[in-house]
């Protein structure tokens, strides 16, 4: 068994096709199937069945590629342990944030972030938590900004910061002169389910022994903040939104919020990676680049007695 041949067998088990597998792996049609072929022979298991087109993965197969993936990722992990003794930022670096986080924190420290390294390759999109804990463990995916904790024993969590929530009122302008420590869930307006956000509110009223009895005779459930606070201001209604999320908001919709009086509901925003992820260096690099630019959007000493909300 080599690299070549664990390679040559991944890119056939991905594009189910021989001829197109030795184009993506740069040799001809022959040389990736001889490969596989002695790979197969010497450990006496066919893992492709080459009668059937497309091509397909036999039952033990399966399980021996796999297998093939953890190796693989681990050699990835090698490589780019290498490159980390030696000081060297290159290749790709994949990261992917929550829905509720992504448009006001990227804008903050992206950019900045990528300046800095020039040979890597930053690919970034947005997820849910649980397709992105999904994808760390998997080996997927490199870092993930969510709220935490997970408290998952292959997910090292690094924070980053706390972020109280505020009460959004469509109908009262004069939301911003006063706290609440009352929710009035009458029209409150939450997101889809599969966002932690949703969660967290829920749990948030389900502490304060609140139910939802909303006035309006549909339901709603937005897949964005940005959908979310377009509805809530449509039919004069109530949610719950991330500090964040307010930050840029006009005069106008500020006058629409309220701050929660103690104890303020938070959540806590942090990085997430597998434990035996490497690129350590570029890892603390960005923990600090977040830090040092949401310090000065975040108020300060609101939540030490506050109620901190869980993603899960």
């Amino acid at each position: 068994m080599n690299i070549q041949q664990i390679q040559y067998v991944l890119a056939v088990a991905e594009n189910k096709h021989f001829e197109q597998a030795a184009e993506k792996c740069f040799i001809t049609q022959s040389t990736l199937s001889t490969m596989i072929s002695k790979f197969e022979d010497e450990i006496n298991i066919k893992i492709f069945d080459r009668k059937k087109k497309p091509v397909s993965v036999t039952a033990e197969g399966q399980v021996i590629i796999e297998q093939l993936k953890i190796i693989w990722k681990d050699i990835e992990q090698f490589t780019e342990l290498t490159k980390e003794i030696k000081g060297e930022v290159k290749g790709t670096l994949t990261i992917s944030v929550i829905p509720t986080v992504a448009p006001f924190l990227l804008p903050l420290f992206l950019q900045n972030f990528a300046a800095k390294f020039p040979e890597l390759i930053i690919k970034v999109k947005e997820q849910t938590t649980g397709e992105i804990i999904r994808q760390i463990k998997s080996r997927e995916l490199d870092i993930g900004i969510i709220s935490i904790p997970v408290q998952d024993k292959d997910i090292l969590e690094l924070k980053l910061y706390d972020e109280p929530f505020v009460f959004y009122d469509a109908k009262n302008k004069n939301a911003s002169k006063k706290s609440i420590d009352k929710i009035d869930l009458s029209n409150l307006c939450l997101l889809e389910e599969g966002h932690c956000m949703r969660t967290q509110v829920v749990k948030l009223c389900e502490i304060h022994n609140k139910e939802f009895a909303s006035k309006l005779n549909f339901e709603y459930k937005a897949g964005s903040i940005d959908s979310l606070l377009r509805f809530v201001k449509a039919n004069k209604a109530t949610t719950l939104l991330p500090y964040l999320s307010v930050v840029d908001l006009s005069d106008e919709e500020k006058s629409l919020i309220s701050n929660f009086v103690a104890p303020i509901p938070y959540r806590t925003i942090g990085l997430v990676t597998h434990r035996h992820f490497v690129k350590k260096k570029i890892l603390e690099m960005l923990q600090k680049e977040i830090i040092s630019k949401t310090q000065t959007k975040l108020p300060h000493n609101t939540i030490t007695k506050g109620e901190k909300l869980y993603p899960l």
